[in-house]
């Protein structure tokens, strides 16, 4: 079984390496890599669509990132027990278009004892921004 640390029961200190990793993983823009953090059997809500197993992860983000351009994320640690960690989370894109947006919202995340996300909720609301008022402009990691 592959092991993702750092593993639960997270401290302050490992929660916020796990939102670390997973910040830099989805900052990539890179869905296998993105999907290799989550349990093959991984269940997610996100806004109102439902996910589940790493295929759908894939497939899901492909989709996402097609038509997210110039995709940056933030995460920050909201709160952390055991195995769950709550995350809040600013991302800025712009559509094909050229209109810029910044998605905002929370994150509740389960992992497995191998440090793998089994669960993945989020709650995720968008704003209209112009080009002048994002915030995130650096180079993505790859």
């Amino acid at each position: 079984m592959t092991t993702r640390p750092p593993l639960p029961p997270f401290t302050e200190e490992t929660a916020r390496l796990k939102i670390q990793a997973a910040e830099d993983a989805w900052n990539s823009r890179d869905p296998e890599r993105v999907s290799l953090a989550y349990t093959v059997d991984t269940e997610w809500r996100n806004r109102a669509d439902f996910v589940n197993g790493r295929a759908d992860v894939v497939e899901f983000l492909r989709r996402k990132w097609a038509r997210e351009f110039d995709y940056r994320l933030r995460k920050e640690l909201w709160a952390f027990q055991g195995n769950r960690i709550a995350v809040r989370f600013e991302y800025e894109f712009h559509d094909a278009d050229g209109q810029w947006w910044r998605a905002y919202g929370n994150e509740n995340w389960e992992f497995d004892e191998h440090g793998l996300m089994r669960r993945r909720f989020a709650s995720i609301n968008d704003l209209k921004i112009t080009e002048a008022e994002r915030r995130f402009r650096w180079e993505r990691t790859k």
